[in-house]
């Protein structure tokens, strides 16, 4: 709260225009109507609605709305409460809009509809991803028209065109589609593909169902046709790889990039600028305020109409509006051209305000057109990285050599925690190639790519010259990046923080930044501890720590002891789409803090077990890789029934297959047995009855044999082949996880799998409900935690479905099968691109992965001849 000093006044009163106010000892509150206090309140109110595990009814909100408006006008002692009332309620309103927009979460939905393509397709291999703007339709009960929804378009099963590649920007067409409620995995880590969806006000994700069906209702038209059309100028006038770089720095458009380009640019700490970005909206801004003034000055009659400064703020905001549109008006440059609306709203009002009060307005402008534009870390990464430059250096312009050294240094120290905790990474060359990055791509790349667009919109060919000079000045550049990129030390991936590390780490980053001759300012690098260097949470000697990820319909578990790491199958992967391995199980290895592994187990060779193993060896160091003889696994050792070593005081056993049995698939699976001091868990692969058989030898159901356990991976997802009395009666388990894909077209698990589990006394916990499960044996006994549970969201629509109030455990309740399951596709993680918008956005495509157990991972029924592998 503002607070000046004054004569006591007890009489003075607030007009509701931010005039002081006196309390009963004559001091005077002053809170400004849209000052730097107001925006902070606002900015607290959105935030405390979206922490909420679930929404407060609308009604409610809206009298809260009410009063808060009523407040945030009259002013006085209780401005800043009223304007936080204002920001719960109005957020709280958006979301619950943006999340009536959605399908129900129970159910898949076919639709015939009609609409527009709302962006630039994705061509890729078999798959073109794209979102739609629906205009007719119905689906679920409910009228589509007007909502915004993302979709696939696959090639037949045998490869068959099935004519995607007539896609284009613009063009209306009609579509049988199969839709449901956006959904996504939850692991340490993980991209929450939810909240993106929510704050993109997505109403479904879906694929096309018949494209024998779809046609096309006219030709691509507005201002997403015009930059596909530009884009493919691009690609005829430039070769790979530069065309890429040229139209995602001119476009925005990042289609061409791939996985290795990406990687570079998150261990350069360059994801802000290979994009059209907030930062190259402002240089155009002020590239266009420039030319004003130049023509002010060159004509000073011009002046006596229009003053120079309020002609220049005029033509910068519509500058930036071109190049926002330019962009398709992409999330980070609409909010850089409201934050330059504001600038120029109070030029054309001739106001002179500080830099902080500037801000300050900007934010209560972004907040109230979209609040939850907080959902995005880009709205973070600006408004800290302005706020910390106008503080530490208020005088900037004067040395521009001086001043960018300072500001890397600035940016670098107060955003690191930002850094840390949205992306669980740091990149230690970012500072050193962002000196380079930012005046060469800022002040010669871009400017050629823009030159090059503008001319090539007025006349066709003009252009090409100046985008050939952006793709060369660019290469002049690239490789240093790549070389820097190769260093092991160029990228520092670090554990998940404490929620209570990022304010002592900003406390310390303040405190670092200080002025010079404050003394210990060296101390303050101890409240960058808990976020540095966080408690990894590691079980005690004899302990065990085990986290069944949730990869959809596949499996990978790690397995921590004291001082070693084990991974158990690494997830479900797809030619050219999801791939669990780069996408769920090295996230979550290093938001857990493994640096290494100390054994990969392969329980098999099918794809949604062993799909994810090349990227998971290629990002992460593995000592020793097992997999059954014979299942294709290169350079791996048999994993032998009596085969057995100790870590930690914890023993680990093989007790299938036997060293002459043969490669027979689900039946070969590595069976591991891992006993420590306080239980026993077991993964037994996809092993069907006979082995269960086997592996259970002749014991009884007293659950003491070598089949005993007290957490069990269910064998083969809860399919009706797996799972006999006599094994789960020999396990004697207290505790049952299923790794399955929400929804799978197998109907994993089957109910009377879970209810013979359940019968038998014990637990049934899924990936496909609960997320991520965390099982921890230690001296307190066993807990299992869902992740959906333990960290309940209000976006979350398995959550929704449930009824599952946050913090409650998502155990599994089932009815009984009616008839045969429908085909039904899995919704996984993002992924054309990891890093791809990462100040933003996800990436631009969710995928389908998981719909066969057994015959690798197929990307949905149409893609697998619509029936591929029965449930059992």
């Amino acid at each position: 709260m503002e607070r000046a000093a004054g004569t006591p006044q007890s009489g003075n009163t607030s007009d509701g225009t931010g005039e002081p106010r006196a309390d009963e000892r004559g001091v005077r509150w002053c809170v400004r109507p849209f000052g730097p206090a107001t925006a902070a309140a606002l900015l607290a109110g959105t935030l405390g609605v979206l922490l909420l595990p679930a929404l407060p009814p609308w009604p409610l909100l809206l009298c809260a709305l009410a009063a808060g408006l009523a407040g945030w006008w009259r002013g006085g002692r209780m401005r800043l409460a009223a304007v936080l009332a204002c920001g719960f309620a109005f957020a709280g309103l958006h979301a619950a809009h943006a999340l009536s927009l959605q399908l129900p979460a129970d159910g898949r939905f076919d639709a015939r509809v009609s609409g527009r393509v709302a962006g630039l397709p994705d061509h890729r291999g078999r798959r073109t991803g794209f979102l739609f703007r629906i205009d007719e339709g119905r689906a679920g009960g409910q009228i589509l028209g007007g909502r915004l929804v993302r979709l696939s378009w696959y090639d037949g099963f045998d490869g068959a065109p099935t004519g995607r590649d007539q896609l284009q920007a613009g063009q209306h067409w009609e579509f049988e589609l199969r839709l449901r409620a956006p959904g996504g995995l939850r692991n340490p880590g993980g991209h929450d593909s939810e909240k993106h969806a929510l704050a993109r006000r997505l109403a479904a994700t879906g694929y096309v169902r018949e494209p024998a069906a779809a046609r096309p209702l006219g030709p691509p038209r507005g201002l997403q046709a015009w930059r596909e059309s530009m884009a493919a100028r691009m690609e005829a006038a430039l070769d790979p790889p530069g065309v890429h770089y040229v139209r995602a720095l001119a476009l925005g458009d990042t289609r061409g990039l791939g996985d290795g380009d990406w990687h570079v640019l998150r261990a350069t700490g360059l994801t802000h600028l290979i994009a059209i970005s907030g930062f190259h909206v402002g240089l155009v801004a002020g590239f266009f305020a420039l030319l004003a003034r130049l023509a002010w000055w060159m004509s000073p009659s011009l002046g006596r109409r229009v003053p120079a400064p309020v002609a220049a703020a005029v033509v910068a905001l519509a500058g930036a509006g071109l190049y926002a549109a330019a962009a398709g008006f992409a999330l980070p440059t609409v909010r850089t051209v409201l934050m330059i609306g504001v600038v120029a709203a109070l030029r054309i009002a001739r106001r002179r305000t500080g830099a902080f009060h500037t801000l300050a307005l900007a934010a209560i402008a972004i907040l109230l057109v979209d609040p939850l534009a907080v959902l995005g870390a880009g709205f973070w990464l600006s408004f800290l990285g302005v706020a910390w430059l106008v503080w530490c250096l208020p005088r900037a312009g004067r040395r521009p050599v001086r001043d960018l050294l300072q500001a890397q240094w600035v940016a670098s120290v107060g955003l690191l925690p930002l850094t840390v905790v949205l992306f669980n990474q740091a990149s230690l060359a970012g500072p050193l190639a962002n000196l380079v990055a930012i005046p060469w791509w800022t002040l010669v790349v871009v400017p050629l790519s823009l030159l090059g667009t503008g001319l090539e919109a007025l006349a066709a060919g003009s252009g090409a010259w100046a985008w050939r000079a952006a793709d060369w000045c660019f290469g002049l550049s690239w490789p240093l990046f790549e070389w820097v990129a190769a260093s092991p030390l160029a990228l520092w991936w670090l554990p998940e923080a404490p929620w209570f590390a990022v304010p002592l780490a900003l406390a310390g980053a303040f405190w670092i930044l200080l002025p010079r001759g404050l003394p210990g300012r060296g101390l303050a690098l101890l409240l960058w501890l808990p976020l540095l260097w966080p408690d990894r949470n590691l079980p005690q000697a004899g302990g065990l720590d085990l986290h069944l990820l949730d990869v959809g319909q596949g499996l990978a578990v790690v397995v921590r002891t004291a001082g070693h790491v084990l991974l158990y199958d690494t997830g479900p992967a797809v030619p050219e789409g999801f791939d669990a391995g780069e996408r769920v199980v090295l996230p979550a290895l290093r938001a857990l803090g493994v640096r290494g592994l100390d054994r990969v187990v392969v329980s098999h060779g099918h794809g949604d077990h062993a799909g994810g193993l090349p990227a998971v060896l290629l990002g992460m160091p593995a000592t020793r890789v097992d997999a059954p003889e014979g299942s294709g696994i290169a350079e791996a050792r048999p994993c032998h029934a009596g085969d057995a070593w100790e870590w930690d005081g914890v023993r680990f056993d093989y007790l299938h297959p036997g060293p002459h049995f043969p490669y027979l698939g689900n039946d070969a699976s590595c069976v591991l047995r891992i006993r420590g001091a306080h239980g026993t868990v077991l993964l037994p692969g996809d092993i069907g009855e006979v082995i269960e058989g086997r592996v259970a030898g002749a014991v009884g159901g007293d659950g003491t044999g070598p089949a005993a356990a007290d957490v069990v991976v269910v064998p083969h997802h809860g399919s009706t082949s797996s799972s006999s009395p006599a094994f789960v009666a020999a396990t004697g388990a207290r505790h049952a996880l299923v790794s399955v894909g929400h929804g799978n077209r197998f109907g994993h698990p089957r109910a009377e799998v879970v209810e013979r589990w359940r019968e038998a006394g014990a637990r049934v916990d899924s990936t496909a409900q609960g997320g991520a499960l965390r099982v921890r044996l230690d001296a307190d006994g066993i807990a299992v935690e869902p992740r959906r549970a333990t960290h309940p969201r209000l976006w979350d629509a398995r959550r929704r479905k449930a009824g599952m109030p946050g913090g409650r455990d998502a155990a599994l309740s089932y009815r009984a099968d009616r008839g045969p399951p429908r085909p039904r596709m899995e919704t996984d993680g993002a992924g054309t691109g990891p890093g791809r918008r990462m100040a933003d956005d996800p990436p631009a495509d969710v995928v389908r992965a998981g719909a066969g157990a057994d015959r690798g991972a197929c990307v949905d029924a149409p893609a697998c001849g619509g029936a591929a592998a029965g449930p059992g």
